[in-house]
């Protein structure tokens, strides 16, 4: 039986400037997916950061707004205070959230500010170059750490999602991944939560998605893949940390 494909009327039909195998445009289409079945477009609004998916406004026919780097917890925290009615959806990546923004993030956490945070990890560097981010996990090489990350040198891989659990004000917080189709139900499952737990004034919600970078992994999609099952899970663990439920 042929399955017709259906585009999300919050997808906007554009070329992509996302890299083959990159995991942006999946997370992308979730979130369009979720608006549309919510009937949530004109309730919307969605933050961009810095990085690979400061073009996300290109793609989701949602009001949106750009933040400076690691500013996009600071945006948000206002547009709710102003407009408590609002879905306000926070995209970040690993070097907006972990690096500059760090303590944006976990200020606005630990004060319970009620808008959802989708933070993409891709353990590096995407949109400058491909060096060590915050995530890039021990061992990994990247164009800064060309002989593998070392906890000496550089440090442990900062977990945000354990955290920010650890803090009072947050309410919702899970590490998936868009490594199969089971990881993608799964991601959608949890997206849902999060905005769940906005919608009722639960609190500060986060889902943290592993996500590919076969590019500055220099790696083909399917060994950029394997790569999280294999390698990134081991470093940061898939599950729900924190549950107002």
């Amino acid at each position: 039986m042929k399955i017709a494909y259906q585009r999300p009327k919050a997808l906007l039909d554009v070329p992509t400037h996302y890299c083959a195998g990159c995991g942006h445009g999946i997370v992308h289409r979730i979130i369009a997916e979720i608006i549309d079945e919510w009937n949530l477009r004109e309730r919307t609004i969605g933050l961009a950061p810095v990085g690979c998916a400061v073009l996300a406004y290109v793609y989701l026919d949602i009001d949106m707004s750009e933040a400076a780097h690691g500013r996009t917890p600071a945006v948000a925290t206002g547009l709710k205070r102003a407009m408590p009615d609002k879905i306000i959806l926070s995209y970040q990546g690993d070097g907006d959230l972990a690096a500059i923004g760090t303590a944006e993030i976990i200020h606005a956490a630990n004060r319970g500010e009620n808008f959802t945070t989708i933070f993409i990890n891709n353990a590096v560097y995407g949109m400058t170059g491909g060096q060590m981010a915050p995530t890039t996990i021990l061992g990994q090489t990247t164009a800064t750490s060309p002989y593998g990350r070392e906890a000496k040198r550089e440090g442990h891989p900062l977990r945000a999602s354990e955290l920010l659990a650890g803090l009072e004000g947050t309410a919702y917080i899970e590490r998936v991944s868009v490594s199969s189709p089971a990881n993608i139900r799964k991601t959608k499952r949890a997206m849902q939560k999060a905005i769940k737990t906005q919608a009722e004034g639960r609190g500060f919600s986060l889902v943290e998605i592993l996500s590919p970078c076969p590019t500055y992994w220099h790696m083909d999609s399917v060994e950029a893949m394997k790569f999280i099952d294999e390698e990134m899970t081991k470093t940061f663990p898939l599950g729900v940390y924190k549950d107002w439920e």
